[in-house]
């Protein structure tokens, strides 16, 4: 197993961890946490894959993508109470996350021949779909659309940005890669440490 599979399929198991936990404080029985682990660890991803025609998905093609999400439910469903103590860590590991992602989907964007615009979209859709469809779910305002949420979408569409910046003039490779996933994982970061939050309507 590569790094850039192992790093994905970690991402995809702490953003199923967070939806299991989501899951575990609603009092979902077993399917639901199981349900939920999997629509956040692999909602993005393949929102992604059906919107450029990749078919079947990456996640539902590789049964690993199946059996992580299914992994994360069971790790809530048999110790809840010390996942709830890992919160923040979690939250950390989800930040990284969301790097990851934002940077992959946009290049999977560019490779199929999508224009910037559309590709900023993708990536930013790859990192935070997942979440979108817990919360939708599970019956909860999206975190990505709440105002008093700190920011999330954001850090994501700068990612992907630079990730299409980085393709468009030659720039992209490993090294640049990783800068721009962890510039959208230090902002994240930040973001949860200092309460940062998207300006609203006056």
């Amino acid at each position: 197993m590569n790094l850039a599979r192992a790093l994905d399929l970690l991402g995809i198991f702490v953003f199923a961890l967070s939806g299991a936990s989501l899951a575990a404080r609603k009092g979902f029985d077993a399917v639901g946490l199981v349900v939920l682990a999997l629509a956040t660890g692999l909602g993005g991803g393949i929102i992604r894959d059906v919107l450029v025609g990749i078919r079947p998905p990456t996640a539902l093609a590789e049964q690993a993508y199946l059996l992580v999400p299914v992994a994360a439910a069971l790790v809530v469903l048999v110790a809840h109470d010390r996942v709830l103590r890992l919160e923040r860590p979690v939250l950390v590991f989800d930040a990284a996350g969301l790097g990851l992602f934002a940077v992959s989907g946009a290049v999977i964007a560019v490779d199929q021949g999508l224009g910037w615009a559309a590709s900023v979209f993708l990536g930013t859709t790859t990192a935070v779909g997942g979440g979108i469809v817990r919360d939708v779910l599970a019956r909860e305002v999206p975190v990505v659309l709440r105002a008093d949420s700190t920011l999330y979408a954001v850090p994501a569409a700068l990612g992907a940005a630079l990730t299409v910046a980085a393709v468009e003039t030659d720039l992209y490779g490993p090294v640049a890669a990783t800068a721009i996933a962890g510039a959208v994982f230090l902002v994240r970061v930040l973001a949860l440490r200092f309460g940062w939050r998207a300006p609203t309507a006056r």
